[in-house]
């Protein structure tokens, strides 16, 4: 008996050649899918806390059917992958069309993970179903923690963003090859990628490389240099090792996440000194140097530094119930540590006060959420869309207000529940885990909702619904039965209209 299925003959596999070489990919539910691709040399050796160097090219037809290996990260999670190889600086591409004759939009995925955690390789950043609405979807990794971020003496400031701007400038220079139009680039991303994307928005590296952004649950937290140059140089010394090009150097690239991770678990040490960022604890973000970086992402937005890139930014409701179950603290919250997150994070002299008289009917858990997710999330998404507004440019706001069904309805539209829904993969890992496994049809019919305004966006500039402006305040609410309504979180917009969201400070020297 045949086996007609074996002996059919194999698909041939897609070859596109870039600048660098030949790659060879495959096909993947009637898609391109090309991984593991670099876009830079390894950061190593020579080149390790360098900016990134142009990738050198190859003979032959090189494999691109593997992720690349992740870069060296935190295991604060308890998530990190061992390392295997040097080659961080890879990027993944999925197309419904590889011929430079296709012209789709292009959609650069930045993952988040608090500047110290992230993988382009994740299942759930799969972008075969974005990639299935008409547009060409890349995914990247770049350096985190120490080797990304960290502010040594004879390095160049956020190398974590010079990364990402090397790998927008590969795409500018090989995505036609894939069916990308390299006019129509959409860099998009969540949390600490939410952030990069808001940052990218305020670098000259940076311009001409993106013609719209989508920012999610962006964070508040940029560095003044000075306290950057501090939280490195207690890391360094939990190392035994000056905070120095040389001095890191001398210390393996997976030896440096165990340090970030030790002094971490420090902070409330140092709240007299680093602040707001010890409470969190935050200990990696992008800094505003003057030169990679000159100014917040706020003050150069207003500045009218993007006016020219239309901007799709927003948040979910409750950002901060997902880091309560990972602090151990979900339905435990007890009133010192309501009224510490007050007095640290609220805004104002008076802020703590003023918060309990916004929100009568709270609970103490309840402020506690609330002030420490407009603080880290909320509103710096809300005053990225106001920056950019004033700057002369246009945006358009969304809240994710969507209970997700898993754990039993315990955390609420959370932190990150907005990503399985915009990439479409709901049944894998943890997006099951949020969304229930298998998907209900309001899950699977917001996704599609979502992916359709995304992919609309990208392609157009336009998502569904009208521009942002400071009078009307309109905000495309997602959840069962979407609406457009005037910004749904008045209460906290009134408390936090007064505050820029300055570079944090080092508060003793």
């Amino acid at each position: 008996m045949t086996d007609t299925a074996s002996s059919r003959p194999e698909e041939p596999r897609p070859e596109v050649r870039t600048a660098a070489g030949v790659l060879r990919g495959r096909r993947e539910a009637g898609l391109a899918v090309f991984r593991g691709i670099p876009f830079a040399e390894p950061p190593v050796g020579a080149l390790r806390f360098a900016a990134p160097q142009p990738v050198r090219g190859w003979e032959g037809v090189r494999p691109a059917v593997a992720p690349g290996p992740p870069p060296p990260q935190s295991d604060l999670l308890g998530a990190a992958q061992a390392p295997a190889g040097d080659g961080w600086l890879t990027l993944n591409v999925w197309t419904p069309d590889p011929g430079p004759a296709a012209g789709l939009p292009v959609m650069v995925w930045i993952p988040g993970g608090g500047y110290a955690m992230g993988d382009a390789g994740l299942p759930e950043y799969d972008g075969g179903h974005l990639a299935g609405e008409g547009t060409v979807v890349v995914t990247l990794n770049y350096r985190l923690g120490i080797e990304g971020f960290a502010q040594i003496d004879g390095a160049p400031a956020n190398r974590g963003l010079l990364d990402q701007v090397a790998a927008l400038t590969w795409v500018r220079d090989n995505i036609r090859a894939f069916g990308g139009d390299p006019g129509r680039v959409t860099v998009f991303g969540q949390s600490a990628g939410g952030g990069s994307v808001a940052a990218l928005l305020a670098m000259p590296r940076a311009a001409g490389l993106f013609r719209r952004a989508v920012a999610q649950s962006v964070p508040g937290t940029f560095f003044s240099a000075e306290l950057a140059a501090d939280i490195a140089a207690a890391c360094a010394a939990e190392l035994g090792v000056p905070p120095t090009v040389s001095g890191l150097s001398a210390v393996a690239p997976a030896r440096l996440p165990a340090a970030g991770d030790a002094v971490s678990a420090r902070t409330v040490q140092r709240r007299e000194r680093w602040g707001r960022v010890a409470h969190r604890p935050i200990l990696f973000s992008p800094v505003v140097d003057g030169d990679v970086l000159p100014a917040t992402p706020w003050q150069a937005l207003a500045g009218g530094a993007a006016r020219d890139v239309a901007l799709l930014v927003g948040h979910t409701r409750d950002e901060h119930r997902l880091f309560s179950l990972i602090d151990g603290v979900l339905g435990q919250v007890t009133p010192e540590q309501c009224e510490t997150a007050l007095r640290m994070l609220a805004p104002g002299p008076d802020g703590a006060r003023r918060y309990r008289d916004a929100f009568p009917a709270a609970s103490g858990e309840e402020l506690y959420e609330l002030v420490n997710g407009d603080w880290l999330f909320r509103m710096p998404s809300l005053h990225l869309a106001g920056a950019q507004v004033a700057g002369g440019g246009r945006a358009h706001l969304y809240e994710l207000t969507w209970p997700a069904p898993g754990l039993g309805g315990a955390l609420g539209a959370c932190h990150g529940l907005d990503v399985p829904l915009v990439f479409g993969n709901l049944s894998s890992g943890r997006p099951a885990m949020l969304i229930g496994d298998p998907p209900g049809a309001a899950a699977v019919e917001l996704s599609a909702r979502i992916r359709r305004a995304w992919t609309a966006f990208a392609a157009h500039g336009d998502p569904g619904w009208p521009a942002y402006d400071s009078g009307r305040r309109l905000t495309q609410v997602f959840d069962a039965e979407p609406a457009v309504t005037a910004y749904p979180e008045e209460a906290s917009r009134l408390l936090w209209q007064d505050h820029t969201f300055p570079p944090l400070p080092l508060l003793a020297g």
